[in-house]
């Protein structure tokens, strides 16, 4: 059984250690879901000490990373840069034993100085303790069990049995900041077994061995096994970023801590940035923005009547004489280029087709006709120019790839044999 040094104390970064095997890392063992291995075996090893500090894999985080250095090296006297050393790159954690995935060898019975990235684990723990304050909030105020939670590296989840609405939300988010600012005492109890059954706590299954309770007075009391902060103002800030429905209830999006600084940061970047593109001062954004929608809209009205317009002068300027008409007009697209085959056909043509794009990109067609069946026509067009189509009797459309002057050729040819 390793020593869980984490559980003694969640803030040690820095720990001394005995290797007691190091060992080539199997395939299975080296998958790694945040993309910090890539999965092939023979290029790491797995290294027991008889202690660390080194948090494995498990409660819904992922593990602890750092560093392995040889506290025999010669060098040891000097900057820990200089020391002989290997990257812990995962841990985990088989029958209370715990394994340190590495990019080195250490040979057995070595002496070691552990250091675990001191920032990432803060990090985590601000994430997690923040989770328990949330969830314990959540099941108090609305009787909902937290069913599923990931510590991801870029955000955490947490997912609910039942559904919040958003302004329940934020008063949730409000009331888990009035824990953080009172600065309270975050308690570890190892209650005996015959204890468990009077103390009222989340995530009551059976769970073998000893069970690790995590209790925030006045907020929630939770088992869970992995490090938390010692008190609630080291989280910082908590915020709720995002929530959707999920499985019959919601799936809620958090950040705490420094995370929660740097969305801020980023954000208020980003709110600076389109303040100085619209004029607008950064508390008038979404007033800015919503008339900025509305002339979009009266923009896009306009541009409409005048495309109907042109394309009216498009039809107009056809010779009556014209039964077959086959054009390829600029800046038409989408539903105008029906509009214009239906202006060409009040006219009593037999029929026409309208291409929009080009020889290099290839072509979108339409081709209408209030007296034949053009469905044929449409086939035996795609079959020559790599097209594809189809539609009803009096219309079809679809896309094929040749020249402007091929196809009109083929149109014009075509359409005489009707």
């Amino acid at each position: 059984m390793t020593e869980k040094l984490f559980y003694k104390d969640s803030h040690l970064s820095k720990f001394d250690a005995e290797v007691l095997s190091c060992v080539r890392a199997k395939r299975q063992q080296v998958k790694d879901s945040f993309g910090r291995l890539d999965g092939k075996a023979g290029e790491y090893y797995e290294i027991e000490l008889d202690r660390t500090a080194f948090f494995p894999e498990g409660g819904g985080q992922y593990a602890d990373t750092g560093v392995l250095y040889m506290a025999d090296d010669d060098t040891c006297g000097l900057d820990e840069t200089a020391r002989k050393k290997v990257q812990v790159l995962d841990v985990r954690e088989r029958n209370g034993r715990i394994f340190h995935i590495t990019d080195g060898f250490i040979e057995a019975k070595t002496a070691v100085k552990g250091s675990i990235d001191w920032e990432e684990r803060f990090m985590k723990m601000q994430q997690h303790t923040g989770e328990h304050i949330v969830s314990g909030l959540i099941h108090a105020a609305y009787g909902y069990n937290n069913v599923g939670f990931h510590l991801g590296s870029e955000d955490c989840t947490m997912d609910f049995d039942g559904e919040i609405t958003e302004e329940e939300l934020r008063r949730i988010e409000a009331e888990a900041n009035k824990a953080v600012w009172k600065n309270l005492k975050v308690f570890t109890h190892y209650p005996k077994k015959e204890e468990l059954s009077q103390i009222e706590y989340r995530s009551k299954i059976e769970i073998e061995g000893q069970v690790r309770i995590i209790e925030i007075p006045g907020y929630d009391c939770c088992a869970c096994c992995a490090p938390h902060v010692t008190y609630t103002g080291e989280i910082g800030l908590i915020k709720l970023v995002g929530m959707q429905r999920y499985k019959g209830g919601v799936r809620v999006t958090m950040l705490c801590g420094g995370r929660a600084m740097a969305d801020y940061a980023l954000k208020q970047k980003q709110a600076k940035e389109i303040s100085a593109m619209l004029c607008a001062k950064e508390n008038e954004l979404t007033d800015a923005v919503a008339h900025l929608q509305k002339e979009l809209a009266e923009k896009k009205t306009e541009l409409a009547e005048k495309e109907q317009e042109l394309i009216r002068c498009k039809a107009e300027q056809i010779p009556e004489s014209e039964q077959i008409v086959c054009i390829f007009p600029e800046g038409i697209q989408g539903d105008s280029l029906r509009i214009l085959m239906n202006a060409v056909l009040e006219k009593n043509r037999k029929l026409c087709a309208v291409f929009s794009g080009n020889d290099a990109a290839g072509y979108r067609y339409m081709i209408g006709s209030r007296d034949v069946d053009v469905r044929n026509m449409a086939k035996e067009l795609n079959a020559a120019f790599e097209g594809r189509g189809g539609g009803r009797p009096e219309m079809v459309q679809g896309t094929v790839r040749g020249t402007e002057e091929e196809l009109q050729n083929w149109i014009l040819r075509k359409a005489e044999e009707l």
